[in-house]
């Protein structure tokens, strides 16, 4: 078998990701010397950052993070890219891994009860494949143990790309755009609500908004970058 895999990675050498060198075979996909470069966003509180501050007011959450910051044309926009355009969900599921070890330093993981991403609207999910921050939530579960729901909370509203759109076009394009299926999958619960990127926070505001909505006792936010 290791002969196989051996002659496999001759064939079709694992590059990485980011800059498409080849990885050694302790390096998955991501090289060590592109992870030593990652704007990482090291907060020292998970209760007081820049991630609860942009939220305040808008939605009320117990815990925030972010593992990178975003900066356009940067590292994390390219890694960001691979991950949702380039068909290659298992960044999400080691970025969530990732994450994941913050989570149990802070001690987080024995609070939460749940992790939910963000969904995609079905004809968007439909197109690329996957939804990144699923595989996102299923890295930080895989190493947490906490559960996840990846059905209760849907997106019922269709709407273009985020990206270059302003602060009150972002929250008119999904201010009614999400659905909670079943109240008592909440009732009661210390919700974690993931995400790929928190920009000004609209996306998050109304999931979150709607997850209290619907009976969740706690909610808690988990990005994998927070734009700068």
């Amino acid at each position: 078998m290791r002969i196989f895999e051996d002659i496999l990675n001759i064939i079709f050498p694992k590059v990485c990701c980011i800059c498409d060198q080849g990885l050694t075979k302790n390096e998955e996909l991501i090289c060590f010397h592109c992870r030593s470069t990652l704007p990482k966003a090291k907060f020292e509180d998970p209760k007081d950052n820049e991630v609860v501050h942009r939220i305040y007011g808008k939605l009320n959450i117990e815990i925030g993070l972010a593992y990178l910051y975003f900066y356009k044309s940067g590292i994390t926009q390219k890694l960001l890219h691979q991950l949702k355009y380039k068909n290659q969900p298992e960044i999400g599921l080691l970025l969530g891994n990732w994450i994941a070890h913050d989570i149990l330093n802070y001690g987080m993981d024995k609070n939460l009860d749940l992790i939910v991403p963000v969904p995609l609207h079905k004809k968007k999910e439909r197109k690329r494949g996957y939804n990144q921050s699923r595989h996102f939530a299923k890295g930080i579960s895989e190493l947490t143990n906490i559960p996840t729901d990846f059905d209760n909370l849907q997106r019922v509203h269709f709407s273009a790309s985020q990206t270059h759109k302003s602060k009150e076009q972002r929250w008119k394009s999904v201010e009614r755009a999400f659905h909670v299926k079943t109240a008592e999958c909440f009732k009661d619960k210390h919700v974690l609500l993931v995400d790929d990127v928190m920009t000004t926070g609209a996306t998050l505001e109304a999931c979150g908004n709607e997850i209290l909505k619907n009976g969740a006792s706690a909610l808690s936010l988990a990005t994998i970058a927070l734009a700068k």
